[in-house]
């Protein structure tokens, strides 16, 4: 993962307080797929995968897989999602994953877990879970060891090399969308990470950039709003999104 990522992308980091790595790369893909938010679903991921690998042998070369982040909470399967995308890309592909809120979150709680953390309930049971961890109504849970025991350090450190951008060409890929009224090289962590599209005014955007995210759940992908978004809440739906950039042309595959 590292030594490819740091031969094909140019890494680095931002003059925000406590940045994240952002990467950039040159559009030389014959097609750019973006995969919105996978929530531990594994059978929907597995299934947009293959419609991904169908499409992209219509073009010779090179293709790319983004995936947007939150690979983890609410699903059955957060520890098999990740175990999969830390094996190799699809042949002709190449794939980056960016961080997602949710994805931080677990980073954080394994830096400082307590059976009372808020990301419990926000997913985060059904993550330790697919780990083989269950969290009982006390307070003598064997927590940290369980972690320890059953948590990979390769998933941990998987989670923490994250980038939360991704800038191929005119496209802008995130977890939760941008601030509109500042330079994409200005953007904070936070904004990228959790915000919501209906915090900004998106009508003032005039810039060339098409920013592509997921984090707010909708029902349907629209290719004529400023920002694209592609969370369609697969836990609940069983619908995963994927975007193909084709030059300027854009078009969703869905995994079912």
């Amino acid at each position: 993962m590292k030594s490819w990522l740091a031969s094909l992308f140019d890494r680095k980091h931002t003059s925000s307080p406590n940045p994240l790595a952002r990467v950039t790369a040159e559009p030389h893909f014959a097609a750019v797929y973006a995969v919105g938010d996978v929530h531990g679903c594994l059978n929907e991921l597995l299934a947009i995968e293959r419609k991904i690998i169908a499409d992209g042998q219509k073009f010779g070369g090179e293709k790319l897989i983004v995936m947007l982040g939150d690979y983890i909470d609410r699903g059955p399967s957060s520890a098999s999602v990740i175990e999969h995308l830390l094996k190799p890309p699809p042949e002709t592909f190449r794939r980056i994953c960016l961080m997602g809120n949710h994805d931080q979150m677990f980073l954080e709680f394994w830096r400082a877990p307590s059976i009372r953390a808020q990301w419990l309930g926000l997913g985060g049971d059904e993550t330790l879970a697919s780990y083989g961890i269950y969290l009982a109504d006390h307070g003598n849970h064997p927590l940290v060891s369980q972690l320890h025991a059953l948590v990979p350090q390769e998933h941990i450190e998987f989670l923490a090399q994250l980038p939360v951008m991704l800038r191929v060409g005119r496209y802008c890929f995130v977890h939760a969308g941008i601030d509109p009224s500042l330079p994409l090289d200005e953007q904070l962590d936070d904004v990228l990470l959790t915000s919501r599209p209906h915090q900004f005014a998106w009508n003032r955007y005039s810039r060339g950039e098409i920013v592509i995210h997921g984090h707010t759940p909708v029902q349907e992908v629209d290719l004529s709003a400023p920002s694209i978004n592609l969370d369609l809440k697969v836990y609940e739906t069983g619908q995963l999104a994927a975007l193909r950039m084709l030059d300027d042309k854009l078009d969703v595959i869905l995994s079912s």
